[in-house]
């Protein structure tokens, strides 16, 4: 027992309290080391996460920047190439111009840039392939746009940032506005599509351009519509336009609203052009004579809308050779921008022109012109138009845009749907019955 009592007791007076401090110094030391361990981890793991984070943005940054459609030197060069004038030195038409064309793989868009091009102009094109309608149509345009050397990129004039880009890669002498959500029917489908480009989309496309140095010459696509419920024919530019009938006329209508505003504050040279029905070769399918074409083709029935009283719609049809020249007489006789840096330094041209046939035609006529054509009887439904935004009638006078810029159309109706039936036969090819068309 005393062993045992020498064992548990210690010798040396103050031994056990010496032995209990150091084994609680030892605690606290691997409690602090535990800390020290802990707080290293925790900012080992607060510095990879944030390395993380950083590395995710640079992904998705590079991810947006690759998959963006533009930029890059390569981009920049076909730009440079596009919008360069091919006009021989000399020549009795000038230096040529460098044209930016918006809807370029539209149907009008199409047709002005290869004339254009073919006159020796330099051309860029902007589009963003929308799905109004078919899309491989836009993208058939596109490469035959390329195949005559005009490249066109797929954007959105809401893109600010793009146009900025544009404007600094090319210092472009001319806009040819012809982007728009177009259709009177479709926007009681989809009025914000209309918001979006018609209004939008001309506000984006008009700061770029007032803050281009140099300012080009603006000439964008207006519409016959905005003549409306006025029913004093022929329609004259000085006749009321405060009555539209649909959402496309009253965006069409503020457009011409909102481009006075700018070339009033800003110096931009504008011409605005009303384009009364223009049909041909490349249409667009949701065009009345279109659709006409293909459904008496398939052999299904058409809807001829008419007015009250049972009278006949009639449309002032135009043919696209004959819009192409008025813009391009449009383009040419423009007159420069006065601005620079957005800040207008003396008063610049604006101006509003008719661009039609003169000649109305009652869509019955159109009918039979096209069953003379296609060689197909068509089977109709004769319905009374329904209130869609839609008017009885246009019919332009066209004496203000022969003065002023030589237009004068050469083209009648029976001709040219021939050349658009000649056209839309050689492009869907054509089998009896079929479904494709």
């Amino acid at each position: 027992m005393r062993v045992l009592e020498d064992d548990l007791f210690p010798s040396t007076p103050g031994k056990v309290k010496i032995e209990r401090a150091t084994a609680m110094n030892r605690q606290l030391h691997r409690c602090f080391a535990s800390t020290s361990t802990m707080f290293l981890w925790a900012l080992f793991l607060v510095a990879m996460t944030a390395s993380y984070l950083s590395f995710q943005s640079f992904v998705d940054t590079s991810s947006k920047y690759f998959a963006a459609s533009w930029g890059g030197l390569h981009w920049e060069r076909q730009i440079r190439a596009s919008a360069a004038p091919r006009r021989p030195p000399g020549s009795a038409a000038g230096a040529g111009m460098s044209v930016l064309v918006t809807g370029a793989a539209g149907f009008v868009g199409t047709h002005c840039s290869l004339a254009l091009r073919k006159r020796g102009d330099g051309v860029v094109g902007i589009d963003n392939f929308n799905s109004y309608y078919d899309p491989s149509l836009k993208k058939a345009r596109r490469s035959l746009l390329a195949s005559h050397g005009v490249f066109v990129i797929e954007g959105d004039i809401n893109d600010g940032r793009l146009l900025a880009k544009l404007f600094d890669v090319v210092p472009f002498t001319h806009v040819l506005h012809l982007a728009a959500q177009a259709g009177v029917r479709y926007a009681m489908e989809n009025p914000a599509s209309y918001v979006h480009s018609n209004i939008a989309g001309l506000v984006t496309l008009l700061e770029a351009c007032k803050d281009a140095d140099p300012q080009p010459a603006i000439v964008w696509a207006s519409s016959s519509s905005v003549y409306g419920l006025n029913d004093k024919v022929p329609f004259t530019e000085s006749d009321r336009t405060d009555q539209p009938a649909s959402l496309y006329a009253a965006t069409k209508k503020a457009g011409e609203e909102i481009t006075h505003t700018y070339n009033h504050i800003y110096g931009l040279s504008i011409t605005g052009l009303r384009f009364f029905t223009v049909y041909g070769p490349w249409g667009r399918p949701d065009m009345a004579y279109f659709s006409f074409t293909r459904n008496i083709l398939q052999g299904k029935p058409i809807t001829v809308y008419r007015g009250k009283n049972h009278v006949d719609l009639a449309r002032d049809f135009t043919y696209i050779d004959d819009i192409v020249k008025g813009c391009l007489g449009s383009l040419d006789t423009a007159g420069k921008s006065t601005g620079t840096g957005g800040k207008k330094r003396g008063p610049a041209p604006y101006r509003i022109f008719n661009l039609g046939n003169t000649s109305p035609v009652t869509v019955p006529s159109l009918v039979s012109i096209l069953e003379k054509h296609l060689r197909v009887k068509a089977k109709k439904n004769v319905v009374e138009m329904p209130g869609n935004g839609d008017v009885p009638f246009t019919h332009a006078n066209i004496s203000l845009a022969r003065q002023q810029l030589g237009y004068k159309p050469t083209t009648n109706l029976d001709v040219g749907l021939k050349k658009f039936v000649k056209w839309y036969l050689s492009y869907y090819g054509y089998t009896r019955g079929s479904k494709n068309l």
